[in-house]
């Protein structure tokens, strides 16, 4: 009977049996509010200092202005957690010119960790975004996240756990990407409709897939020039957890590096190894699963001008994601053989081609020893896959490195 009137009495309190809100601490409620109005009041010159400490915020920061310095005691010592973010999805939003956010880390955000737009000379130094639970559905689509950018630099920092990608620049213009440590993101780094890109000195490693060079349609510019080099890749086998309908949800897990529909694209002098559906891919857009969608007008939907060379690969492509993948592999090289280090998806643009292949400017080019090609016959469903390398030996001139102004 004590039970029943207890439950009663339980049904009829409001909020009986639920958590209550997360309550702040005063000073974590002092601490925001005066952060917040430092962001308000910004103006050219202001640097926003955040001290060491692990600071608790509700709300997205927000910045609008120009010249401004966001700047933390370290990536491991200034922490600003939104893990009871209550307003805002992302972390932090910036919008202006000559940016420069440094030495701290921004934790388990509703949304994008750090996102910066439309700026011009923006640097993102030691800085690390993370969702602490590790990785989840339920987590921000992206950490490090410049967008419609020119002059990007983002060094030294790093992303973990990121359900798109770890560090994305997009539809921007002369970037740097360098020394940082992405893993367990779905993409760990991730080049998406940029110009001029250099992505090196970088570890990528337990991500869906370690770096992506895209080109995808329907975006405010198209994509180029991108150099890959002196990175370490290896071990990008984390199940995709990427929300259904994004580019990067048909990332198979073992993807080392990605190329799709990019052209201009020279990967070299990179250590890759242990992507167990493959060290490399080069593919087009119509192997994602936007297939079916027209691309727009004055979209080029294939790689092309790709060079691959005096890279060092070790393993992978043992155990590939997907079960056609899975099929292909131990057709051709049985149980316990392994994918050719490239995989090609086999997409041919005919209307390029001249006396039966693409001019010599437009070519997948594959200079790396005795490193082999697998065709495997895409627009026929994996028909008529087969292993080259002949066809692919051949060679592109260098591309310029990318060239940033002072911050």
């Amino acid at each position: 009977m004590r039970k029943l009137i207890m439950l009663v009495l339980c049904a009829l309190a409001t909020g009986c049996g639920k958590e209550p809100p997360p309550q702040k601490s005063g000073d974590d409620a002092a601490f925001e509010k005066a952060l917040q109005q430092q962001f308000l009041d910004a103006k050219p010159g202001t640097v926003i200092d955040i001290p060491p400490g692990k600071h608790a915020l509700q709300r997205v920061l927000t910045l609008r202005a120009n010249g401004v310095t966001v700047r933390g005691a370290g990536s491991d010592k200034s922490v600003l957690s939104f893990k009871n973010q209550i307003s805002g999805p992302e972390g932090m939003l910036v919008y202006g010119n000559d940016f420069v956010i440094e030495h701290l880390a921004i934790e388990d955000s509703k949304g994008d960790g750090l996102k910066i737009n439309d700026g011009t000379n923006v640097t993102v130094r030691d800085v690390r975004v993370e969702w602490t639970a590790g990785p989840s559905k339920d987590n921000g689509a992206y950490g490090i996240y410049p967008v419609k950018c020119k002059n990007v630099l983002v060094e030294d920092s790093a992303s973990i756990g990121a359900r798109d990608a770890g560090i994305y620049v997009g539809q921007s213009q002369n970037v740097v990407v360098r020394r940082n440590r992405a893993e367990k993101n779905v993409a760990g780094i991730e080049i998406e409709n940029s110009i001029r890109a250099d992505v090196y000195e970088n570890t990528a490693t337990d991500n869906t897939g370690g770096i992506l060079v895209f080109n995808m349609p329907d975006l405010t510019q198209h994509g180029e020039h991108a150099r890959v080099f002196k990175n370490k890749v290896f071990a990008n086998n984390l199940g995709n957890f990427a929300a259904k309908g994004t580019a990067v949800a048909s990332v198979p897990a073992g993807s080392g590096i990605i190329v799709t529909s990019n052209p201009k694209v020279e990967i070299f002098d990179n250590d890759i190894a242990d992507n167990r559906t493959a060290n490399i891919i080069v593919a087009s857009y119509f192997i994602t699963n936007f297939a079916d969608k027209k691309p727009t007008e004055g979209y080029d939907p294939y790689p092309k001008s790709i060079y691959i060379h005096d890279n060092r690969f070790t393993g992978g492509g043992d155990a590939p994601d997907g079960l056609d993948w899975k099929a292909l592999k131990v057709s051709m090289f049985g149980i316990g053989g392994h994918f050719p280090d490239v995989l090609w998806d086999g997409y041919v643009d005919t209307k390029s081609l001249v006396d039966g292949q693409y001019p010599a400017e437009q070519r997948i080019c594959v200079k790396n020893g005795d490193v082999e090609v697998l065709d495997v016959d895409g627009p026929n469903k994996f028909a008529n896959p087969k292993v080259m390398k002949d066809e692919f030996h051949c060679e592109l001139p260098p591309l310029a490195a990318a060239e940033l102004k002072a911050p």
